[in-house]
């Protein structure tokens, strides 16, 4: 039989609260196990609070505990039922006791003050407190219940903008801790790799005591965010986190604003990139009101919580519910995981051991969301990454998140990734030699690994372009000044498909100053907005390259990337997706036509392909939650592939394929949250 963490597809946690031991209904909870064919459960053991008699008396015991093990009896049940089990871990901080007993397990600042959460003790993971005290917990839970695994909530400690200066990262960083938070200070860059290795070492440790105390496959597996700045901010590498995961255990909860339902496909997506696609990848998804504001007792909406998991679903994520606390008057929550899993059990087999079909490769950088990013790798880093996400879902372009070079994409897309190593230019150099086409945008490559700038970009030889030195800023938005109201000049019909009868497409953005042998797209300076009477380009035509096109590169100078992420104009993500597709020139395996947004994702599987299309046409007018689904269709969809037939996963039934030149087509009649044909 597969060790658990490659069979068990579907989990359940009811994050216990202190006051738990007293009301918990280990009947009513098992029943919803079963309800919602989960596989394997996460039970609160130890950490911050203990749920059993630990023979640490300083590791506190939930409130009203006892000297009841509340966590040993739902192990034991679940085992019964035989469900994997993992002990949740919640382990970066203490009550004042532990404190008061050893300080100097706990991070400092540079005044000498703890760093303090609320009325708790951060602890430093260079110390004690994780090298001795949280080891002998992990080893005390195994002998105690032989659970299959642990994992962590929040195991990695202070982020990147608090320095601990305790003795032990003074003697373990062997040179004099910088002095605060700079990103000028070589010191400081130098701390920011030291403090990855530092979370690297905690889970090799733990991993080590697990294995040694609970046989070769306890594993130890810290909960990780899906988001790349998020990641960097807690100083958690994705890259080295990958390389030692035999699963990968996500704790991404909810929809935010400013990146929608598709982020978590892409997350899924850029994780399995580095994991590879065998491996799992459950995702901590609330059923409470996870969001801005977040209400811990009340009920997410199901659409809401529902699209979330289906987006997961379509990125190879594999669905986890979680409640806060084993009581809730708001018992709405307890309908939305039972439909959603019941399908997933239902069709796991289509869901799991696939391979992406796509032709457009998105290319990310960790170490260049902190050394380009720095102080603000939103704007920087992320911002441009989702503005291609989106419009390429816009476009309906399959594509996937590299981390590395692929040489059997057709196109590479580099999204204002300011750091490129040289190894990492070679790579696109060669890439673009061999045939690969290359869309680069904004600061590219003008950034050497620590962040340093170099005097030109390491890719403008391979782009045609020569950086300036300079930057024309997007001035303020409103009616009274007007440095944003600027254009972009089309100056080469052959990229402006479906922009219709203009020449001039509104802009508002920055623009990396580059001079090019010539240029597709020119810049048009502001102009005043108001009075209306003013409102006439003095200058209506200049020599300064927007967009600058080589037989196998373009070069977007301006950030029509941030810009399409933050406002979504129409013409930006088109001119975003046109350059992919003159880059590709026709090779993107997937057509499809009808009304609305939809997130295409393509897999072949032996010899079937899988299509997911989930609608993101869901209360699109507004922000917030969205509370019923707004259903598209019909499609016409065309794929590079064969067969004669197809199933739909959704709404049941078969229909005929129409096969042609190597391409097949399906008619998909209307979709809700979302359809998945395979094509067998």
């Amino acid at each position: 039989m597969k060790p658990w963490y490659q069979r068990t597809l579907r989990w359940a946690q009811t994050n216990l609260t202190e006051k738990d031991p007293a009301r918990y209904d280990a009947d009513w909870w098992r029943d919803h196990w079963r309800r919602t064919k989960v596989q394997g459960v996460i039970v609160n053991a130890g950490g911050i609070v203990a749920y059993y008699p630990s023979k640490f008396e300083l590791q506190h015991r939930a409130e009203f505990l006892g000297d009841r093990d509340l966590y040993g009896e739902i192990a034991a049940l679940a085992k019964e039922d035989g469900l994997t089990v993992l002990a949740r871990m919640d382990s970066n901080r203490a009550h004042q006791p532990l404190y008061d007993a050893h300080p100097d397990w706990f991070a400092i600042d540079a005044d000498g003050n703890p760093y303090r959460a609320g009325k708790m003790y951060v602890a430093c993971v260079t110390g004690p407190y994780y090298r001795d005290f949280l080891t002998g917990i992990l080893e005390e839970i195994i002998e105690r219940s032989a659970p299959d695994g642990l994992t962590d909530n929040s195991w990695s400690g202070l982020g990147r903008d608090q320095i601990c200066y305790c003795p032990n990262c003074r003697d373990s960083f062997g040179q004099e801790l910088p002095p605060r938070v700079d990103w000028a200070d070589p010191v400081y860059r130098q701390w920011i790799r030291w403090s990855y290795d530092q979370r690297l070492a905690v889970w090799d440790l733990n991993n080590e005591v697990t294995r040694r105390a609970g046989g070769p496959d306890c594993l130890w597996i810290g909960m990780n965010g899906g988001d790349v700045v998020a990641q960097s901010k807690r100083l958690r590498d994705d890259v080295e986190i990958c390389k030692r995961a035999s699963i990968f255990m996500l704790d991404s909860q909810w929809r935010h604003d400013e990146s929608g339902f598709q982020a978590n496909a892409d997350t899924g997506k850029r994780l399995h990139g580095l994991l590879g696609w065998d491996t799992l990848i459950p995702e901590s998804t609330a059923m409470y009101d996870a969001g801005v504001p977040t209400f811990r007792l009340g009920s997410k909406p199901e659409p809401e919580a529902r699209m979330w998991a289906l987006e997961g679903f379509a990125g190879g994520i594999q669905p986890w519910w979680h409640h806060i606390g084993s009581v809730h008057e708001d018992r709405r929550q307890y309908a939305t995981a039972q439909p959603l899993f019941e399908w997933h059990a239902q069709h796991e087999d289509y869901l799991i051991n696939r391979e992406p079909v796509a032709t457009v490769g998105l290319l990310w950088s960790q170490r260049s969301v902190d050394f380009h990013g720095k102080d603000d790798p939103q704007t920087t880093s992320l911002l441009p990454y989702r503005g291609w996400v989106d419009a390429l879902i816009r476009a309906r372009i399959p594509y996937l998140p590299i981390h590395e070079i692929d040489q059997r994409l057709a196109v590479i897309i580099v999204p204002n990734v300011g750091v490129l190593t040289d190894a990492q230019s070679e790579a696109l150099t060669a890439y673009v030699e061999a045939g690969g086409r290359l869309v680069v945008t904004g600061e590219s490559g003008l950034y050497d690994e620590w962040g340093d700038r170099r005097d030109e970009s390491a890719l403008a030889g391979l782009l045609g372009v020569r950086h300036q030195g300079k930057r024309l800023e997007a001035g303020q938005v409103d009616w009274e000044t007007y440095g944003a109201h600027s254009y972009l000049r089309i100056e080469d019909r052959g990229i402006a498909d479906g922009f219709g009868d203009t020449d001039l497409l509104p802009f508002g953005g920055q623009l990396e100053v580059v001079e090019a042998s010539g240029a597709a797209v020119t810049y048009v300076p502001p102009f005043p907005i108001y009075p209306p009477e003013l409102s006439w380009m003095a200058e209506p035509r200049t020599d300064v390259p927007v967009v600058v096109l080589g037989e196998r590169t373009a070069y977007l100078a301006a950030d029509l990337d941030r810009l399409y992420a933050q406002y979504h104009h129409p013409d930006h993500g088109r001119l975003l997706a046109n350059l992919v597709r003159r880059a590709a020139d026709g090779d993107i395996p997937l057509q499809a036509d009808g009304a609305g947004v939809l997130d295409c994702q393509v897999y072949r599987q032996g010899d079937a392909v899988v299509l997911h299309l989930v609608n993101l046409d869901q209360g699109g007018a507004w922000r917030g939650r969205v509370e019923e689904f707004t259903p598209s269709g019909p499609f016409t969809v065309r794929l590079k592939a064969s067969g004669r037939r197809a199933r739909f996963l959704v709404a049941g039934g078969e229909a005929e394929v129409n096969e042609r030149d190597g391409w097949i087509t399906v008619e998909v009649a209307r979709i809700a949250d979302h359809e998945v044909v395979v094509v067998e």
